[in-house]
């Protein structure tokens, strides 16, 4: 066992190393780190509140007082794109915790370990649900979450005297994550089954097995460690078409709703022809971010795959 953790250790270490090798890779870490904690920490680093309103400053552009410019409403734009990371941030990382990694890789595992009718199921579900467009049923599940779920949080509001659910936008939350989670687990349940029907055929998964290891021993010490690398390539580059994906409900007016801002609304708010010629840095500064975080995450799972593989080492 200490031989296995060992040599676990060594391959993490080999592993860093290499990619601390590729500059590309560490630069997107960097900016990923900078843009999630601004967005994490928006409530201190926002020099305004994304609601407050200056008549005096509408449709100034980019300025020392303002970074990034303000809006046709007055409001700081620099102000708004940290809150609108921050939704990204919560939204992506929930469907990522609970569709790619719980729910993906728990039906993988059990799928290509059980195997039989079972791994048919699930097989046969994952195939119906991506035989549609992914973005057409994320709209569709959206569109009919949204009233539902809005009405069961105002049923709380009443019920327990609790005021201000609606306004912090958790309906928002709450529907475009479970959108986004119902249709993620999918490729990542495929990868893992993948990877457990190879590695289950070795010799040390037999000999696990005659000792008496339980079945829970032997998916999580044994099979799922040895087949971490490609579900870490998979949900890297996931990352980026999650982020895509949760800017495009919000663009549709199906994500984040007014008055919380939304990466997605101010691309929409700041892209018809009069607001470019007349005021570009509405859409700048939203776009750049957009553009960051998912060329970021792209390229960093390409220099991820490029550092776990093993035919390029």
């Amino acid at each position: 066992m200490n031989q296995n953790i060992n040599q676990s250790k060594g391959h993490f270490r080999t592993a860093l190393s290499r990619l601390y090798r590729k500059k590309i890779a560490v630069i997107c870490i960097v900016i990923l780190i900078i843009i999630y904690f601004s967005g994490i920490f928006a409530f201190l680093i926002a020099p305004y509140e994304y609601t407050a309103q200056d008549y005096t400053n509408i449709k100034k552009p980019p300025s020392i007082e303002h970074w990034m410019g303000t809006d046709r409403a007055g409001r700081d734009v620099f102000s708004r794109v940290l809150w609108g990371v921050q939704n990204t941030v919560i939204i992506t990382f929930v469907a990522i915790l609970t569709g790619g990694i719980f729910i993906g890789v728990g039906l993988g595992l059990i799928s290509g370990y059980r195997g039989g009718r079972l791994d048919s199921l699930i097989m046969r579900i994952g195939e119906i649900s991506s035989s549609f467009p992914d973005i057409l049923l994320v709209l569709i599940l959206a569109a009919t979450l949204r009233p539902r779920v809005l009405n069961f949080i105002r049923h709380i509001e009443d019920t327990y005297n609790i005021n201000g659910l609606v306004k912090t936008g958790i309906a928002d939350y709450v529907v475009v994550s479970l959108a986004l989670v119902s249709f993620g687990w999918i490729g990542t349940a495929r990868l893992m089954r993948a990877q457990v029907l190879s590695i289950k055929q070795n010799q040390y998964i037999d000999s696990a097995r005659s000792i008496g290891a339980s079945t829970s021993r032997i998916l999580f010490l044994h099979l799922m460690p040895n087949a971490i690398s490609p579900l870490v390539v998979s949900i890297t580059m996931g990352m980026g078409a999650l982020v895509g994906t949760e800017i495009i409900l919000s663009w549709l007016g199906l994500g984040i709703q007014p008055p919380r801002p939304s990466l997605g609304r101010m691309l929409l708010e700041g892209g018809s022809i009069s607001v470019l010629r007349e005021e570009p840095w509405l859409l700048i500064g939203p776009g750049i971010v957009v553009f960051l975080l998912i060329i970021c995450w792209n390229l960093l799972g390409d220099a991820l795959n490029d550092v776990l593989n093993p035919r390029t080492r």
